[in-house]
C-alpha cells in the first residue's frame, strides 16, 4: 500500500478506488429555534443563506463560519452532479462522523439517521437519486451543548472553555464521500491474528442485494509477497475465515514479520466479492500480525515484556478543533510523536480519526482507544455510551497499532462510583463488553482513579517533583501504600478490596508542565516553569524518576499539545516544538536520565518471539531477550 500514489481513503482498512470525495463547500444554516423539520427544509434552497467549508465544525475557523456561541441545529446542503448507477450497480453515501444526532436526505428522501457523534455511518441512496443526474443532500445535526447525557469527551458545555475543556465541534467533522458498490458489498471487515497457530482470522459482513451464488476471494501478501490466495462461497451476510499464512518465501527474522513501533510490517489485503463469477465489490485493506496481553505486572508486545512510553493525545487543533487540518497533518502528528522518544499515544477522550490510526499503524506508534465520556449517569447516558463504544470496537478492532481500551477515564459519567452500586456494576459491565467483543487486548475500565476491575491499573499523579513520585511508586511496598492510604487527586486510587496480583501498574497521567502565565492570560497547567531551561530541568526530574520506579509498567506523559487554555504541551497548539526535540527524546528514552540500562533500555527489534517457531527455524525468547539487553 502506497503512502502517496494516491490521496488517503478516509477509511484506509476499508478502501475503494474511484470514490468522491464531498468535502468543500457546502450551504450551510442555523436552526436555533429547531423550526427546520416542521418547515421542511431538506426541500427548501432558500434558507441556506451561508457558506461552510466540510469537514471542519462550524465553531472552527477553518469552516469559513467561526461562531463557538450555542446553536444545537444545523444544517447542510449541497448539490452533486450524480448520474444513476447503471444496473446491478448501487451507490453509498459516507459520513466519517457528525457530532451528535443526524439525519441525511438525498433528493428529499430521508436515506439515514445516526445517533453518535464519534463514529461512522453510511447509507445506501440509489433509489433515491434523480435520472437527470442532479442530487441534493441535506445533513441536519443536532448536538444540543446542555445535554451531558451524551458522550461529548472534552468538549465544553459551558459557552466559553475552561479549566481543561475547549470549544464544541458540531455537526460534520470527518469526511463525506460516496462510493459505487454492486449488489453484494461488504459492509464490515475484522482481522484477528494469532500468532500460537500461524494464522490470520478474518470476519467480514455483507450487505447482499441478490440471491446468487457468492464468493469472497482473499488475497494477503507481507513485503510484496504473496501469503494467502483463499476463494470462498457465502451463503449468507456474514463469512468468518481462520487464514493459514504461508510465509515460507518471507525472511524469518521478526523484524521481518512482526508488527512493533521499531518495524511497522503490514500484512497488505485484497477482497474481492463475485457474484456469478463478476466482481460486485473490491476494497483494499492491511493490518499487522502482533499478540499484545499483560503477564508478571508487565505489559507485552509479541508475547515480551514491552516498557510503554505513552504521552497523552487529545487530537485538537486551534483551527480546526477535532477535525484534522489535512490528512498530512495527521501524519505529522505521529511523526512529531515518534520524534520526542514516544513510544504510543493514549488518545484522549474522542474517537481518532481513522487515517491517524493508519499512521500509527504505519509508521509505528502504539495507541490506547479511548471514548469519549458523558458527564452524568442515568439509563440514556449509559445506552448512549454503549451503543457508541460498540461501534468503536467494531470499526477500529483490526488496527494493529491499538493495544489498549479505555471505555472510562477518571469516573466521567460515573460521579458517585465511590457509593453508587448501579454506576459500580456499570464500570464492570462495560470492562466485560469490552472484552466479549474483543478478548484479544487489555482493558482499562475506569483509568485514572477509583478502580474497580481492568487489565491494567492506570494512575493520575501530577506530582510536582520527582522525589514525591519515587516515593509514591518507587518500590511495591511504597505502592501499596499510595494504593491504600495516599490520594492522588483527592480522589481513592483503588475501590476494590484486591486487585490482581500480577497486574501491571502504570502511570498514565503525570506531568503537566507548562510555562507561569502572562498576567490576564487565560492559563491552565499542574506545575509552572519560567524558561526553556528550567522545563528541561523539570521534564528530566520527572521523567527520570518515573524511570526509576520499578513496579511501573510505564507511562503517559501530559500531554503532546497545548489545547486551548491547556497550555502544559510538549509542542505548542500550532505543533512548534517548545524544547530540542533531540533532547527530550533523550530524557523521553532514559538516555539522559542516568537510569540503570535495564530499566529504560528497549529494542523493538526484539519485541517477542514470532508465532512460537516459524518452519525451520526454533525461537530460544529467554536467550534472545538476554542478547538484546546486552546489546543496549
Amino acid at each position: 500500500m502506497s503512502d502517496l500514489a494516491e490521496p488517503l481513503h478516509p477509511t484506509p482498512q476499508l478502501a475503494r478506488s474511484g470514490w468522491i470525495d464531498l468535502c468543500g463547500p457546502w450551504s450551510f444554516a442555523y436552526d436555533d429555534g429547531n423550526a427546520g423539520l416542521g418547515q421542511h427544509w431538506q426541500d427548501r434552497a432558500d434558507v441556506f443563506t451561508r457558506t461552510i467549508t466540510v469537514p471542519f465544525p462550524p465553531e472552527s475557523s477553518a469552516s469559513g463560519i467561526g461562531d463557538t456561541s450555542y446553536h444545537p441545529y444545523i444544517w447542510y446542503r449541497r448539490t452533486v452532479q450524480l448520474d444513476p448507477p447503471p444496473d446491478g450497480k448501487r451507490l453509498h453515501l459516507h459520513c466519517g462522523a457528525v457530532d451528535y444526532r443526524a439525519r441525511v436526505w438525498v433528493n428529499g428522501d430521508l436515506v439515514a439517521t445516526h445517533e453518535g457523534g464519534m463514529t461512522p455511518f453510511h447509507a445506501d441512496i440509489t433509489d433515491a437519486l434523480n435520472p437527470d443526474g442532479v442530487q441534493v443532500i441535506v445533513v441536519r445535526a443536532e448536538d444540543d451543548p446542555h445535554d451531558l447525557a451524551h458522550p461529548r469527551g472534552k468538549q465544553e458545555w459551558r459557552e466559553h472553555a475552561h479549566d481543561i475543556w475547549y470549544d464544541r465541534t458540531t455537526g460534520i467533522w470527518q469526511p463525506v464521500w460516496i462510493e459505487t458498490v454492486g449488489a453484494a458489498s461488504i459492509s464490515a471487515l475484522r482481522w484477528t491474528p494469532d500468532l500460537d497457530r500461524t494464522t490470520l482470522g478474518m470476519r467480514l459482513r455483507l450487505a447482499r442485494q441478490t440471491d446468487r451464488p457468492v464468493e469472497v476471494r482473499v488475497r494477503l501478501s507481507l513485503h510484496g509477497t504473496p501469503i494467502v490466495d483463499d476463494t470462498c462461497a457465502v451463503f449468507g451476510a456474514e463469512l468468518g475465515r481462520e487464514l493459514a499464512l504461508d510465509l515460507s518465501g518471507v525472511a524469518m527474522e521478526r523484524q521481518d514479520v512482526l508488527w512493533s513501533p521499531g518495524h511497522p510490517n503490514l500484512v497488505d489485503a485484497e477482497i474481492t466479492v463475485l457474484v456469478d463469477g463478476e466482481i460486485s465489490d473490491q476494497v483494499s485493506s492491511y493490518t499487522g500480525l502482533r499478540s499484545v496481553g499483560v503477564q508478571g505486572g508487565r505489559f507485552l508486545l509479541n508475547g515480551m515484556p514491552y516498557y510503554l512510553r505513552l504521552v497523552l493525545e487529545q487530537g485538537f487543533w486551534p483551527d480546526t478543533h477535532l477535525a484534522a487540518p489535512s490528512p498530512e497533518a495527521l501524519r505529522r502528528e505521529v511523526e512529531l510523536t515518534k520524534s520526542l522518544g514516544f513510544n504510543g499515544v493514549r488518545i484522549h477522550q474522542k474517537v481518532a480519526d481513522p487515517r491517524y490510526l493508519y499512521w500509527c499503524d504505519r509508521l509505528g506508534l502504539l495507541a490506547w482507544g479511548e471514548m469519549a465520556n458523558a458527564y452524568v449517569f442515568s439509563d440514556e447516558s449509559v445506552g448512549r455510551l454503549t451503543r457508541e463504544w460498540m461501534e468503536v470496537l467494531e470499526r477500529d478492532a483490526s488496527h494493529p497499532c491499538i493495544v489498549t481500551w479505555v471505555p472510562l477515564n477518571e469516573s466521567w459519567g460515573v460521579p458517585n462510583l465511590l457509593h453508587d452500586r448501579a454506576q459500580q456494576h456499570f464500570v464492570q459491565s462495560i470492562y466485560h463488553l469490552t472484552k466479549a467483543i474483543d478478548p484479544t487486548r487489555p482493558v482499562v475500565a475506569n483509568d485514572g482513579w477509583e478502580y474497580i476491575t481492568g487489565d491494567i491499573f492506570g494512575i493520575h499523579d501530577y506530582a510536582v517533583d520527582g522525589k514525591t513520585l519515587q516515593e509514591r511508586y518507587g518500590s511495591r511496598e511504597a505502592l501499596e501504600q499510595t494504593l491504600w492510604e495516599v490520594q492522588p487527586g483527592q480522589r481513592f486510587v483503588t475501590l476494590a478490596r484486591e486487585h490482581e496480583a500480577n497486574i501491571p501498574f502504570m502511570l498514565t497521567e503525570f506531568g503537566g508542565i507548562s510555562y507561569q502565565p502572562r498576567d490576564g492570560q487565560s492559563w491552565f497547567g499542574y506545575t509552572t516553569v519560567a524558561d526553556a531551561g528550567a522545563f528541561t530541568r523539570k521534564y528530566r526530574e520527572l521523567v527520570s524518576a518515573v524511570l526509576a520506579c520499578t513496579p511501573l509498567a510505564g507511562f503517559c506523559y501530559t500531554q503532546l499539545t497545548d489545547t486551548m487554555q491547556e497550555t502544559n504541551g510538549l509542542l505548542t497548539a500550532d505543533r512548534t516544538p517548545k524544547l530540542d526535540p533531540d533532547v527530550i527524546r533523550a530524557i523521553t528514552s532514559g538516555a539522559s536520565t542516568g537510569v540503570p540500562a535495564d530499566i529504560t533500555a528497549q529494542r523493538d527489534d526484539v519485541a517477542g518471539p514470532p508465532f512460537g517457531s516459524f518452519p525451520g527455524r526454533e525461537i530460544d525468547a529467554g536467550s534472545e531477550a538476554e542478547q538484546a539487553a546486552s546489546e543496549t
